[in-house]
């Protein structure tokens, strides 16, 4: 039998993506460094559709049609390099390679430029929607080249998630920006997460309101513009009893969050860009401090908080809400300033609707609003800030007394709400006429002559501090 695909690493997503390629009609190979892996699939998901089991990456590959198209799902860096290197010399010009990992983007452009002076496609490919998702319908993000697409694409499109009939997959660029579009997704779904769980810590501590009865307030946001993936499974997770204690299930749960990198890796990036991703970055550096376990506890001993008292309007839930809407805003505002940083960086062609389009269905950050999102950024005048779009400047407009009375809130209590202040001084930072950069530029030019830009005229400066304070006009060099 033919193959039309293989897989090689059968953990839990790649077994999952196999079985959804098998239950889309393709004949699937199946590779995996022990055998049992395979036999295990094969035992008890054989049926779902048409498998080939090989045990060696010879047998995989001899068991292709060409071009040859092998799905890589191991973990990110050096296995895949090693399975790279044990799978070139077995291929021929015009083979595809697919690495469906959370690699780092750079990574991928690596391999894929190293790919190409054999002849040979390496397509980073990014993949969201968890292990569910991988099996009944990821967000699908691929990268590479063109070509590859027209070969991999309709494939890809088959077994992805749909959104009213359309596939949530779609090429979004060259070389790495497949897994850079994924990367960003991540990072968005850091502070999504991260702002959730403020609200939830904001609803309890400041107003009283116990995680069942918090389930019912997530629920009914859930029909709103809050509507969205996060926001339908946090009603969920804390609806959850434990059955051990009786306890709300969040009460039994160690409060330090653990990450696997993609979203330190968005930040990371962000700042090589010089795109400023402050709530982003906020939410990794709350899980990075949430897991420091031992400072915490020694602070809780040590540190006073001298909080004080807050009397609380009687629609405080409904400004949480409005709260959470706009800092959840502001996180897609980021990743997207982010993307479209990096499009100019690696000259990549970043559709920035068709991106939003694809997290629409499958992945973790689907949520209602990305359909604004996909309209503003298909409209012929694109916005140069999701802010600035009119639909969601009127929108973020009317949440801001809400938002800055949560956020002031949360400090007089002692909350820390690092995304919700962070996120609302990016907007502040945005809407300001003047901001203190200017006395940043004066220190910068007394302590190293870094030079400065007036309001008043064309061109560069310096100010002789250490002489008479005269102004001379800076002399490019370059």
């Amino acid at each position: 039998m033919s193959a039309q695909i293989g897989v090689t690493g059968l953990a839990v997503m790649g077994a999952n993506l196999a079985r959804n390629l098998a239950r889309n009609g393709y004949t699937v190979a199946l590779h995996n460094r022990s055998v049992e892996k395979t036999d295990a699939l094969l035992d008890k998901h054989g049926d779902e559709g048409d498998f080939v089991r090989t045990e060696t990456l010879q047998e995989l590959v001899d068991s292709l049609e060409k071009p040859r198209r092998v799905l890589i799902m191991v973990k990110a860096g050096a296995p895949v390099d090693s399975v790279i290197d044990q799978l070139e010399p077995l291929l021929e010009p015009g083979d595809i390679v697919i690495d469906a990992g959370n690699s780092h983007y750079e990574d991928t452009r690596r391999r894929e430029a190293a790919l190409a002076k054999k002849d040979l496609h390496f397509v980073g490919v990014g993949v969201s929607g968890g292990e569910e998702g991988a099996l009944l319908g990821p967000s699908i993000m691929p990268g590479g080249s063109r070509e590859s697409y027209d070969s991999l694409g309709p494939m890809l499109e088959k077994i992805s998630a749909k959104y009213n009939g359309e596939p949530c997959c779609r090429w979004v660029g060259t070389d790495g920006a497949g897994h850079f579009v994924k990367m960003v997704h991540n990072g968005i779904e850091y502070a999504d997460m991260q702002v959730i769980g403020e609200a939830y810590d904001v609803l309890r501590t400041a107003a009283g309101i116990e995680p069942a009865e918090q389930a019912k307030i997530f629920t009914d946001w859930n029909t709103g513009t809050l509507s969205s993936f996060l926001i339908e499974i946090t009603a969920e997770v804390l609806a959850h009893t434990d059955a051990r204690t009786g306890k709300p299930f969040v009460d039994v749960v160690v409060d330090s969050a653990g990450q696997k990198g993609t979203g330190r890796w968005t930040v990371v990036s962000a700042l090589e860009l010089g795109s400023p991703t402050s709530g982003i970055a906020e939410s990794v550096f709350a899980r990075g401090l949430s897991s420091q376990r031992g400072q915490r506890e020694l602070a809780q001993e040590i540190l006073q908080g001298h909080e004080g008292s807050v009397d609380l309007p009687e629609d405080f839930v409904e400004d949480v809400r409005l709260a959470l809407y706009a800092s959840k805003l502001v996180s897609y505002a980021q990743g997207i300033d982010m993307l479209t940083a990096a499009a100019g960086e690696y000259g990549w062609e970043l559709k920035l609707d068709e991106i939003a389009s694809l997290w629409r269905a499958g992945c973790i950050i689907r949520a209602e609003l990305l359909d604004d999102i996909m309209k503003a950024y298909a409209a012929e005048e694109k916005p140069a800030n999701l802010l600035l779009a009119p639909a969601f400047a009127e929108s973020i407009a009317g949440a801001v007394p809400a938002w800055r009375r949560v956020v002031a809130a949360a400090v007089q209590l002692g909350i820390p709400v690092p995304v919700f202040s962070s996120s609302l001084a990016y907007y502040d930072g945005l809407r300001r006429k003047r901001l203190p950069a200017a006395l940043t530029q004066g220190l910068r030019d007394l302590f190293g002559a870094h030079t400065y830009n007036r309001v008043d005229a064309d061109g560069t400066f310096h100010t002789l501090w250490g002489e008479d304070r005269s102004e001379v006009e800076a002399v490019d060099t370059h």
